[in-house]
């Protein structure tokens, strides 16, 4: 169950494969490239324990690179592409890195973040780092003698504030340990050395990481996207004869409004099982993918955080259309407003309760502010159905207030993305002197040529014949493009505060 393994039992089996460039690598090339990022670590005196970031594009330097901390019992830091100086130097800082390794497209961001630290450059020269790949070829290929297992602490994206670095314990005993996620996706998703598993998203993102590296240890071939395209993607599908991939709803919708002629073109047959997570998928829009590709599509809930987690498969899913699926890793418990025990049916805050352990690094408030005695809070809110099955109704941090009535915006922008027209919504609060809060829609129109008043009406007929108009959006503003994380999780916060200014 590790990568190392199968570098053992089939050396050339193809590890890793970029969808763009062609550039692959082995198991047997990967076990060598891993070894000599491990030594590298070594070299720079950095212990088990230590910590290092990572803040490269996706490309065939990045997995080996983050096995060599794995097999060197590191705790690595995959940091987002899209920060700002600061926010990039804050996560250097807040995590105690002791080296940082980055892609030159990102040059100035990581000259910055790392000064002071050993840095190393991937695909370019950084001023102040050294070359990645002149720094590994002069190390040796053999493992570290005292090879342990790492792990990731990966930081939340921060679409409520700073963002937190999320850590457990680091592991103990032999790097070819099962682990929670292997027994999951064994399980769930039928992992195995004949999988063939396509990573749409960036590797920096916990789901694909986590995932690519299951696949690994399974023994898989993992074909990497540089970055994801709808096209391509069913392109990718269809030339590799994928197996399993993961993707995000946006994506779905993305594909969904491709030409009816370009997504029929594509043999879709091979793949057997496609994961989706980290945002919520419209019922409308899941439906129309499994007509689409077939009963397929799986769906997990869980979080960075791992405190708990939920699974469905697609035929439960048509009969719970909505639903999150039944819980495997925690006990869920709804919470109502005075943190009592709410029964099946009624909507409160959704708990785990004895799911995984983890903690906000250097944070104890944070971590003390979702934990009760009832487990740990993702700050979702929903309810459990009779069955046990668990349906979102929307972030408690987005829920708007208008007159003193809940209003969750998940629902309006469900129905909005449904437009043609729509390319991406964001709903959300915004001040209002009579009623608190009033309700707005921001559009990413799929022409912005077309924004208006004109669209806008359309539009709010639109959603207004789907919905309670106390659920629907008093007005509606368009964007070129809406602030998204390339993983599909919005940045709801930075909308807002364009209009809240410091209210």
């Amino acid at each position: 169950m590790h990568p190392s393994v199968h570098a053992a039992a089939t050396p050339d089996r193809t590890a890793i494969l970029m969808a763009g460039s062609g550039a692959r690598l082995s198991y047997g090339e990967l076990e060598a490239r891993s070894n000599q990022a491990a030594q590298l670590l070594r070299s720079l005196g950095l212990q088990r324990g230590d910590c290092v970031v990572i803040m490269m594009q996706n490309g065939i330097d990045y997995l080996p690179l983050v096995w060599g901390a794995q097999r060197s019992g590191l705790i690595f830091v995959a940091m987002s592409t899209k920060l700002t100086d600061g926010e990039a130097r804050y996560i250097v800082e807040d995590s105690g890195a002791k080296a940082i390794f980055a892609s030159a497209a990102y040059a100035e961001i990581a000259a910055a973040a790392g000064a002071g630290l050993p840095g190393f450059a991937s695909g370019g020269a950084i001023p102040g780092f050294a070359d990645l790949n002149e720094a590994l070829a002069a190390q040796p290929t053999t493992p570290i003698a005292d090879e342990s297992p790492g792990r990731d602490m990966l930081y939340s994206s921060g679409t409520t504030g700073r963002p937190k670095g999320v850590i457990g314990p680091l592991p103990e005993g032999p790097l070819a340990q099962n682990d929670a996620l292997q027994a999951l996706v064994a399980g769930l998703y039928g992992f195995g050395p004949d999988m063939l598993y396509l990573s749409p998203a960036p590797l920096y993102h916990a789901a694909p990481l986590r995932y690519c590296m299951a696949a690994h240890r399974f023994g898989g071939t993992v074909v990497v996207m540089e970055k994801f395209d709808p096209e391509a993607y069913l392109a990718n599908v269809e030339k590799h004869r994928i197996t399993h991939s993961q993707l995000v709803p946006t994506m779905f919708v993305r594909m969904l409004k491709l030409p009816d002629d370009v997504r029929s073109k594509y043999d879709l047959s091979s793949l057997k099982v496609a994961i989706h997570a980290a945002a919520p998928c419209p019922v409308d829009v899941k439906h129309a993918m499994i007509q689409w590709w077939g009963p397929v599509i799986y769906e997990y809930y869980s979080a960075t955080e791992g405190a708990g987690f939920t699974a469905i498969s697609p035929q439960e899913w048509l009969a719970k259309p909505g639903s999150v699926g039944k819980s495997i890793l925690g006990e869920i418990r709804v919470l109502g407003d005075n943190d009592e025990l709410l029964p099946p049916g009624e909507t409160g805050r959704i708990y785990f309760h004895a799911g995984g352990h983890f903690a906000y690094h250097k944070d104890p408030d944070k971590t003390a502010s979702v934990m009760s005695e009832h487990g740990a809070t993702f700050g979702d809110i929903g309810h459990v159905d009779a069955d046990g099955y668990l349906f979102l109704t929307d972030r408690a941090a987005f829920m708007i207030i208008s007159g003193g009535v809940n209003i969750y915006p998940q629902e309006a922008e469900n129905a909005l993305i449904l437009h043609p027209q729509v390319a991406d919504v964001a709903v959300f609060g915004v001040p209002d002197a009579e009623m608190g809060e009033a309700v707005k829609a921001v559009v990413q129109p799929r022409d912005m040529a077309a924004a208006g008043p004109e669209l806008e009406a359309e539009l709010l007929a639109f959603v207004r014949g789907r919905l309670s108009h106390v659920k629907c959006p008093k007005s509606i503003d368009f964007l070129a493009e809406l602030p998204r994380h390339d993983t599909g999780k919005l940045y709801k916060r930075l909308l807002k505060d364009r209009y809240w200014g410091k209210a």
